[in-house]
């Protein structure tokens, strides 16, 4: 088959599932944004898109949308050029829709099945909106704006041949009409690299290393931000270094804002949560890193005696599996995207969000106490193992998600 893959930070979700559905034969091109710069495997294509920024007064509730519209239109007139300069028609399309970049691909080629990516759909309760009160008092504008947000995720399932989500928590935050055609894999671990290694080593930014069966706690996002619980972390670890004189911290993450809402007054949430507590740490124990080449965090995370994951409800972190994989012990928010994969005691440990106390005390207990541990900590690989290794699972489960949608092609519209 003819398969185009369309991301506008590809590979993305389909960082695997590319490079095996061509090295099985098929035809793979990818579609993305001139803006990312990220190596791949299946030859790349790109558009070129700007994004204005839409007068809040005029648009209200449909910014998101003529946002997320936008940039599909760029991407329809890119796929017309393909086809009508180049004669290409694929046989399926998978694209995330988190971007609007389908909305309008099977306009332009209506024979093809179009699989969409569905990683969350927003929703004004039960979800973020409204859980961290010390940032979203909730509220009706606040709701409002989530409906709103919701438009081009519903309409690229709905003009979908078929969705894929990650998780079970993920695919439910759609409605029940929606939720029906989505099929639940995740993205897959690669438990032959996420895999406990006696022999790690970590380097620090002074030189120290750090080595497996040393005291070491780990936090790591993508960003540093209240989404991922940094605020509740930060505030956590005063008590727990003043408990373990010999721990060591390492946090990993830069100092964006990839979900919610940019720190006040040009700060970073990195430095106001620092801040806060800094006076009561010994910060020759506390190592931010920054953002870290991923043999770094493979090492990181076989090194780490402790993992802490915090996360709103919203879409879960591949990191937090990694960790799992990788043996680490996983003390994790009790949240519903956590709770669909760590049992409170059985391969992991969970904490309310909010409870900063009940943080320190978990972590101090998984830091002096690994060995009390262990079973956990075989438990959560086992659970990687069983239900989201890359090669054992998830990856077969894709190729045959694409292969069978994709074995007939569409019949053309009247």
């Amino acid at each position: 088959m003819k398969i185009l893959f369309v991301h506008q930070n590809f590979p993305g979700q389909f960082l695997h599932l590319a490079p095996e559905m061509q090295r099985r034969g098929h035809d793979c091109l990818a579609l993305t944004d001139s803006a990312n710069n990220r190596a791949s495997a299946i030859p790349v294509l790109k558009y070129r898109h700007s994004t204005p920024v839409p007068d809040p007064a005029v648009t209200r509730l449909g910014r998101s949308y003529t946002q997320m519209s936008d940039r599909g239109v760029t991407v329809a007139r890119a796929a017309v050029q393909l086809r009508d300069q180049k004669g290409y028609v694929p046989d399926v399309i998978f694209g995330h829709s988190g971007w609007g970049e389908t909305l309008f691909l099977k306009e332009v080629w209506p024979t093809a099945k179009l699989l969409v990516y569905a990683e969350f759909y927003y929703r004004g309760q039960g979800a973020d909106v409204g859980f961290d009160p010390e940032f979203d008092k909730g509220g009706f504008d606040a709701v409002m704006m989530a409906q709103g947000r919701t438009t081009h995720l519903g309409q690229a399932l709905l003009h979908a041949d078929a969705g894929l989500s990650p998780t079970r928590w993920q695919a439910g935050t759609y409605p029940p009409v929606l939720r029906d055609r989505i099929e639940v894999i995740f993205d897959g671990v690669d438990t032959d690299v996420m895999v406990p290694n006696p022999q790690a080593s970590f380097a620090l930014p002074d030189g120290k290393v750090l080595r497996a069966g040393d005291e070491v706690l780990t936090f790591v996002n993508r960003n540093l931000e209240p989404y991922r619980g940094y605020h509740t972390f930060m505030r956590a670890l005063p008590a727990v270094l003043a408990a373990r004189p010999e721990a060591q911290v390492v946090i990993v993450g830069g100092d964006e804002v990839s979900y919610g809402r940019p720190a006040p007054s040009g700060q970073s949430w990195k430095q106001i949560f620092l801040a806060e507590v800094a006076e009561k740490l010994d910060l020759s124990r506390v190592h931010f890193m920054g953002k870290v080449p991923y043999a770094s965090f493979v090492a990181l995370m076989q090194v780490s005696r402790a993992h802490a994951y915090l996360t709103y409800p919203f879409v879960l972190s591949w990191s937090m599996l990694e960790a799992m994989s990788a043996g680490a012990l996983v003390v994790g928010s009790r949240t519903a995207p956590v709770q669909e994969l760590i049992t409170d005691g059985v391969n992991g440990r969970l904490v309310d969000f909010f409870d900063v106390p009940g943080w320190s005390a978990a972590l101090i207990e998984a830091l002096a106490e690994p060995q009390r541990f262990a079973a956990q900590r075989k438990a959560a690989r086992d659970t990687i193992l069983q239900g989201y290794d890359l090669r054992g699972n998830c990856l077969p489960r894709m190729v045959e998600f694409v292969e069978k949608h994709g074995s007939k092609r569409a019949a053309p519209q009247p």
